[in-house]
């Protein structure tokens, strides 16, 4: 049905004025389809941050944790969680310190994220 990752966001953008749930939810599966690339998964998930931040939460996780989307993309995931729900990021936060494949200034980061709401 839909092209690319691009083809989705513009669908689900269309009717986010009437029908934010349905935009939300649209948003939502964007960010979560592993298949889709970083970049539009990110931005979804920024989309989603403005719709529904209660709903963003369980996106930017799936995007922070999700070891096949690049560094800095987690991070931003991470950090986007972070301004809506702090104790939610914690998590996102530690998966990204923890992981030896991610560059040591990206683990710092989300080790000092993590550590400015540590009661998860």
């Amino acid at each position: 049905m839909f092209e690319d990752g691009e083809d989705r966001m513009d669908a689900a953008e269309q009717p986010a004025e009437h029908s934010p749930h349905a935009a939300a939810e649209a948003f939502s599966a964007i960010a979560c389809d592993g298949e889709v690339d970083d970049e539009t998964r990110l931005s979804a998930a920024e989309q989603l941050t403005a719709l529904d931040p209660h709903a963003a939460a369980p996106a930017c996780l799936a995007i922070a944790c999700d070891r096949e989307v690049g560094d800095e993309v987690r991070l931003s995931a991470a950090e986007a969680l972070a301004a809506v729900d702090p104790r939610a990021a914690v998590p996102a936060c530690l998966a990204i310190a923890r992981d030896g494949e991610v560059g040591d200034e990206v683990r710092l980061s989300a080790a000092e994220l993590a550590t400015v709401h540590p009661s998860a």
